[in-house]
């Protein structure tokens, strides 16, 4: 490592506390030292208790909820600019408030573009994520964005599976860019699901587009909330003969009853990465860590290299 570089240093958010100690183990260097006092009426102050002056700062935080994740994370960057670090950089692997990206109906906010704005005015300097909801949320940030995917440490999970007749597969249309990434770099069919939404979380009907009869598909989406819509289509995706459904999600939401319904679905399994704990207890729940593609995006921002040659898939 160039020794003319600033020093860096890593902290971490109380919810991702867990990720970046895998960060820094991968690394090499030990976490920050930083306290976070809570106040009686739920208030919280942020306090580095070392010194970051001239450091290149890495703050690990997602903005799942609730918001007090969000919040921590502003604090975060901003008592970082007050100790006078050179560089403030938030690690979030999972961004938050991302569905939310544009006005769709009358009087709506886009909270994703809130959420940039609020983090730009906070003073960080630099973004790195992971597997955004939607991409065109890279440009509504004024500073640099570094975004990852998830593919990186799924596809060669999906490959040492060894599947015969493999198909990929995506749950709704707004993910076929996504899919059909996978299913080229794998040179397999693509086979997509429309659904239709009664309301927010409800899906009223679902059909699918391509031929499943005897194969084995890989669902891939970037997020499971209340896993409606992936358990839905697995079960469609068995109904149509499939022989094996499995699905790939980047982010594992998973509120009540997510749990219960991967349970009771027709998925064989559901693999997740860390960028959210998960501690419903699925047994068909398997979570593959990406600390070492964030540990090594880290390393390269540092050094001033490129970090395009990590991307299998994009």
């Amino acid at each position: 490592m160039n020794t003319n570089l600033p020093p860096f240093k890593v902290f971490a958010g109380t919810k991702s506390r867990y990720m970046a100690e895998e960060i820094c183990k991968e690394l090499g260097v030990e976490l920050g030292k930083m306290n976070i006092q809570r106040f009686a009426d739920g208030e919280f102050e942020v306090c580095f208790e070392e010194s970051i002056r001239g450091c290149e700062v890495f703050l690990v935080q997602s903005t799942f909820p609730n918001s007090d994740n969000l919040m921590e994370l502003l604090l975060m960057i901003d008592a970082s600019k007050r100790a006078s670090a050179k560089s403030t950089i938030a690690v979030i692997p999972y961004f938050g408030w991302a569905r939310q990206d544009r006005k769709d109906k009358p009087r709506v906010s886009i909270a994703a573009k809130l959420v940039s704005d609020l983090l730009t005015a906070a003073g960080v300097d630099r973004v790195i994520t992971m597997d955004l909801h939607a991409d065109q949320i890279q440009g509504f940030f004024n500073v640099p964005v570094d975004h990852l995917y998830a593919s990186s440490v799924f596809l060669p999970y999906i490959q040492s599976l060894k599947l015969s007749d493999m198909v990929i597969a995506t749950p709704d249309v707004g993910g076929a860019k996504r899919a059909n990434s996978y299913a080229k770099y794998l040179n397999v069919p693509l086979v997509l699901c429309h659904k239709q939404r009664a309301k927010a979380n409800v899906v009223e009907t679902m059909t699918v587009i391509g031929d499943v009869e005897g194969k084995d598909v890989i669902l891939v989406d970037d997020m499971v909330d209340t896993a409606g819509t992936i358990t839905k289509a697995a079960n469609l995706m068995k109904e149509k003969g499939a022989k094996s459904v499995r699905a790939l999600c980047s982010h594992a939401i998973m509120s009540d009853p997510a749990t219960q319904r991967v349970d009771e679905c027709a998925l064989e399994e559901i693999i997740f990465t860390n960028s959210i704990p998960y501690t419903g207890g699925s047994k068909k729940c398997t979570i593959i860590s990406v600390a070492r593609l964030f540990a090594d995006t880290i390393s390269r921002v540092h050094c001033n290299q490129s970090i395009s040659s990590q991307y299998l898939i994009k």
